[in-house]
């Protein structure tokens, strides 16, 4: 007789940390990343792709990858919907730390990566502004009235933030991203990103930087100009808006065609969470501390703090959240 596998749980995954030449020390300051080292651009929480795949940290499958784990319990932690939908996990979550300015970049369509590049899907992500010191911008799309000789020529020239809707940011700020959007951030801003499971970006500029081999990074400028939308800007900042029905403060960050994005905002309280048997749910803890209760008559717990993501399995049925103060959890789930 087959040995019985362990029930599942709130999963938490090592952080998988990328120094980057626009990096800087905030994660582990701000995020409390201990890891994270001076040049720490971001801080890969839920990710299954060949550059990096999760690795459980806590409970009975301490030690699985999330490959593993999708191979045993596909649908337990899935749902039965996403098992059949997704070959991989739908969604990379990550803290980004752009202390210098990350590279002017812009990423394609699901259309276009089908048609252009290797892994076939395209990627639209969303930020979630968590720290912003007075210096920090976030660069996303081209001032209205640009036209597409004039970029190129700002381009060609070195001038192109010329061409840049520029803007402000404060913490709470949702700036959404899709395909399309010419984008970038710098001044110490740090954010939670959640995204479609891509990692296709072309490069527009990279600002006269060299990398560590002393050579201009690779740009991808034709690329990039064929899935630029140089006219449907939408709206550059959202404001989270209060969904109604819960006996806590439960709010929309952003919903759009790939995901969608809330808050959990808890005092000292004990909140009951029901699984999503189609879907699972990933929670990202942005402030406060608490413990998960879940299994059997819920006697089973998990603690968790600011800076750790959950990935909720879609089967692990009714749990609770127990927060010990001021808590906010970023909720991200795909429909």
């Amino acid at each position: 007789m087959p040995e019985r596998l362990p029930p599942l749980y709130p999963l938490r995954f090592k952080e998988i940390y990328k120094d980057k030449i626009w990096g800087g020390p905030e994660l582990a300051k701000v995020m409390a990343k201990k890891g994270a080292g001076k040049k720490c651009g971001e801080s890969w929480e839920i990710a299954q792709r060949e550059k990096g795949v999760s690795v459980v940290v806590n409970g009975a499958y301490k030690g699985w990858s999330l490959d593993q784990l999708l191979e045993t319990y596909r649908k337990e932690i899935l749902g039965d919907e996403h098992a059949m939908r997704f070959r991989r996990y739908p969604l990379l979550v990550k803290f980004l730390c752009c202390h210098d300015k990350l590279s002017l970049q812009v990423h394609p369509t699901d259309d276009y990566a089908q048609r252009y590049e290797a892994e076939g899907v395209g990627k639209m992500e969303a930020w979630y502004i968590l720290h912003a010191p007075k210096e920090s911008r976030v660069i996303r799309g081209v001032l209205p009235g640009t036209t597409v000789a004039e970029f190129k020529q700002h381009l060609a020239a070195g001038t192109i933030e010329q061409c840049l809707n520029v803007m402000d940011v404060k913490e709470q700020d949702v700036i959404f991203i899709p395909p399309g959007t010419i984008h970038s951030a710098y001044g110490g801003v740090v954010f939670l990103e959640v995204q479609q499971n891509s990692d296709t970006t072309y490069r527009l500029s990279d600002w006269g930087r060299v990398g560590p081999d002393k050579k201009p990074r690779t740009l991808h400028i034709e690329k990039a100009m064929n899935v630029t939308d140089f006219y449907s800007m939408g709206v550059s900042k959202y404001k989270p808006a209060r969904i109604a029905g819960f006996s806590y403060r439960r709010k929309l960050l952003i919903k759009c065609e790939k995901f969608t994005m809330e808050t959990i905002e808890l005092s000292k309280q004990k909140v009951v969470e029901k699984a999503n048997a189609a879907r699972s749910v990933v929670h990202t803890i942005v402030n406060g501390k608490g413990r998960y209760l879940f299994g059997e008559k819920k006697k089973s717990s998990q603690p968790f703090k600011k800076g750790e993501t959950f990935l909720i399995p879609a089967k692990i049925g009714e749990y609770e959240i127990s927060s010990q103060g001021a808590t906010e959890i970023v909720v991200s789930y795909v429909e």
